[in-house]
Parts: structure tokens; sequence; C-alpha cells
């Protein structure tokens, strides 16, 4: 198989683009033999796999596969140490769920990749329905959310949308929405019973849940923090939030 050795071989530039967000509306690219595992495991569908010679065996049996030189892997990942296999995977086509049932994160303009990916993991841990993102939360396919999210993405649907509407449909089909507050009316997590469909809503690091969200909710949820910080990391309070209910 012939290997790829220039930075500016068609393929490689046209996929190189896919590291910008504006360039990804079909597919998007993962980096390491971990999250590559991981959507062999979840069927992903692989419109190339780029990989060094030394590490071909590991893909064999893939129809996809590009070889490259180390050089010309590095620029197609943002790692400074690429483990040797970047894959361009195609996005899902998710259909929305079933709103008449299920476990829902909903998460509004959360911008930290890192917490993004956190709380997606999370909910996949925890064997939620779906999650959903506000229109101005991070985008999932940036590397640094990827990394976080550890494969999880490829277990859970994850929607991009308007939170106001996913709302309005889980409260017609009887689904209870939660959201954190520091309001004098909200209720202590631990209190809030079990359930088997519930939608929680985790908000901005520096803003919290919009206005117009928290009047969507039906029961507003606080953390007793008996220490001296005021707040938690949005991810750590997600996590502890989304257990005490399942």
């Amino acid at each position: 198989m012939t290997i790829i050795t220039s930075k500016t071989n068609n393929l490689i530039k046209k996929t190189k683009k896919l590291l910008q967000k504006k360039h990804r509306s079909h597919s998007y690219l993962i980096e390491g033999w971990h999250l590559f595992t991981e959507a062999e495991q979840a069927g992903a569908v692989f419109n190339n796999i780029f990989v060094t010679s030394e590490l071909a065996d590991r893909v064999r049996g893939f129809e996809q596969v590009r070889l490259v030189t180390e050089d010309v892997l590095k620029t197609l990942t943002e790692s400074p140490s690429p483990q040797g296999i970047v894959a361009e995977v195609a996005m899902p086509e998710s259909a929305f769920p079933d709103w008449t049932a299920g476990r829902f994160l909903l998460l509004d303009d959360i911008q930290d990749p890192g917490n993004l990916g956190t709380m997606v993991r999370t909910a996949a841990a925890a064997g939620l329905t779906g999650v959903f993102i506000s229109e101005k939360s991070a985008d999932i396919y940036n590397q640094k959310t990827l990394r976080a999210m550890q494969g999880s993405h490829f277990y859970i649907p994850i929607y991009r949308t308007n939170l106001l509407e996913v709302c309005s449909q889980l409260q017609q089909h009887a689904v209870p929405v939660f959201a954190t507050s520091l309001a004098k009316s909200a209720l202590d997590y631990r209190k809030l019973p079990k359930t088997d469909n519930f939608a929680f809503i985790m908000g901005n690091e520096g803003q919290g849940i919009s206005e117009l969200l928290l009047q969507k909710a039906d029961r507003l949820v606080h953390i007793p923090m008996p220490g001296e910080t005021e707040s938690l990391n949005v991810a750590v309070a997600a996590g502890i939030i989304i257990f005490s209910l399942i």
C-alpha cells in the first residue's frame, strides 16, 4: 500500500479541515487507539483511517486504511504526541427519542469542552436516555470534548436543539423537569423522589441556567454545601444529582 508522505496531499488537506468546526457537517476526527476501539465496538462508520505503517497490522481488515508518515499524521491532530492513528468518523443521524418516557440531561450553554464531555460521559455511565445541548453550548466534536467523553458519545444520543422546546415537549408527556438553582424555594436534591422518567437541566458555568428555562422547570433543586465553597464545578454537580436520581 502506498504511504502518503506529503502534507499537501489532497486527501490530507481535506481531512485536516475537519479540525475546524465550520467544516464538520457530516464527519469528524477522532485520535488515539482508545477512541478508535470504542468507535469500532459501537459500530461507527469510518470514512478514512489514517495510521502509520508501523501500526498497520492493528487495523488489518479495514478497507478505509490510509498509511501515512508520522509528520503527516501530526497535521491531522491537535495532540502534540499522536498515538499513531486518526480516524474520520461519520456523524450519526439520531432521530429524536420517544418523548413519553426516558431520563434526559439538558445542558444550557455549557462553554467548557471538558465540562461538556464529562457530563455526557456521566450521562452515558448512568444509563440516561439522551442528552440535549443548547445551540450555544460547546461543540461536541471539539478534540477536547471528545477526549473528555472518552467514547461515551457512541453509546448515548446527543441532540443540539432549542431547550425551551424540549422542555415543552417533555412536559406535554408528563416527564418532570428539574433544574439547579440557589433560590430559597429550591429543594435539597436528596429529597427528590426516585422516578423512571425525568429531565434535569444544568446551566452555564458563569451564568447558570437562563431565566426562561428556570421558569419551565417543575422543581428547582440545590446541593447543600456545609463548607466554605460557594459553588461546585458544573460537571461535578451533574454527577452528584444524576446518580441520586437513578
